[in-house]
């Protein structure tokens, strides 16, 4: 089977050019897409459409409850709407709407949620985004979908806007190592296995992909095989495909740029808790808020290095052979 990992991997891309570039040709494929903005299009990128299709662009200003209430009023009128402003204001400002007019009201709305996790990062807590798979993941009918890179973005969008109902696709602000080669082909609600191991499984989300590879390639070098997955859709979770890593593998490790609490961890442990209970370390936020600064150092300082899933793994282990010195651990 053709690699769908390259090696090594390519430049870094901007993953916002990418959004925007792919926000054009699918507009040029589908006339029944319109783009909204809560004033960020220069941010986002989504200036992008605006150029290419300004009469099926529409900016709303900064009122995202409003934003969020414009979008259903389109797909109500059955246009397929993507609204676009920063992930952390679409889980708190407009979350209101986001709940009631959109997956309660099941309206056929796709939120794309610019500088997610900590790529925001020098504008600190407040623009940060750290808890919206949490609260978006448990609203009803809402789906969830995190690309690894920029080739995911392409091939993911048109996914989205595709998909019955409300999607929430989040997205990095910053540039984002190249990691799939043409022969990755996603698909929502399936998990992709990146590399193969008997030893234990990394399932990670977003730019903890690329991370979580790198952890398996040195581990490799000491003679432990880890299995990696690509979970690019948090909900509807691959579930099945979580329950045959527990069996085969025996311990889970989850890595995602989101707190430990609710997100891709949450939903990993709450398949192995109803499916096959197994030894589970998850990489992330602890539970607090982080601060201003480079974002590769951020990544650093708030758990989410490579050799923090590298002691996450290291830890799996040891409660997998039952000799670890304590049942649950929290890497930090």
């Amino acid at each position: 089977m053709e690699s769908l990992i390259k090696s090594p991997f390519g430049s870094a891309t901007s993953m916002r050019k990418a959004y925007g570039e792919a926000l054009v040709e699918l507009g040029r494929e589908r006339d029944d897409v319109v783009v909204l903005s809560a004033d960020v299009q220069s941010s986002d990128f989504s200036f992008m459409f605006e150029a290419a299709y300004p009469q099926r662009f529409f900016n709303v200003g900064i009122a995202e409850p409003a934003l969020v209430d414009v979008a259903v009023g389109f797909a109500n009128s059955g246009r397929v709407p993507i609204a676009n402003t920063f992930a952390f204001l679409f889980a708190t400002r407009a979350l209101e709407m986001v709940r009631t007019h959109l997956a309660f009201g099941g309206a056929n709305v796709k939120l794309a949620g610019a500088y997610a996790g900590l790529s925001d990062s020098f504008d600190g807590p407040t623009h940060q985004t750290i808890a919206d798979l949490a609260i978006l993941r448990s609203l009803p009918n809402m789906t969830i979908v995190v690309p690894a890179d920029p080739l995911a973005v392409t091939k993911l969008l048109p996914q989205v806007a595709a998909w019955s109902g409300p999607v929430y696709f989040r997205l990095c602000r910053n540039e984002v190592s190249e990691i799939f080669t043409e022969a990755y082909s996603p698909t929502i609600g399936k998990g992709i296995t990146l590399l193969d191991g008997d030893d234990a499984t990394v399932i990670a989300c977003g730019v903890m992909v690329a991370r979580a590879i790198q952890a398996a390639q040195q581990m490799e070098v000491k003679g432990i095989h880890l299995r990696v997955v690509e979970m690019h859709t948090i909900k509807p979770m691959d579930s099945e495909l979580v329950t045959l890593c527990a069996k085969q593998t025996g311990a889970i490790v989850t890595a995602e740029e989101h707190s430990i609490i609710g997100g891709l961890g949450g939903a990993v442990a709450e398949c192995l808790a109803q499916s096959y209970p197994a030894p589970l370390e998850r990489v992330g936020v602890p539970d607090t808020f982080a601060e201003s600064g480079p974002y590769e150092e951020l990544l650093d300082k708030y758990g989410m290095s490579v050799e923090a899933i590298i002691t996450a793994v290291q830890l799996v282990l040891a409660r997998k052979a039952g000799t670890a010195s304590h049942p649950i651990s929290e890497v930090v």
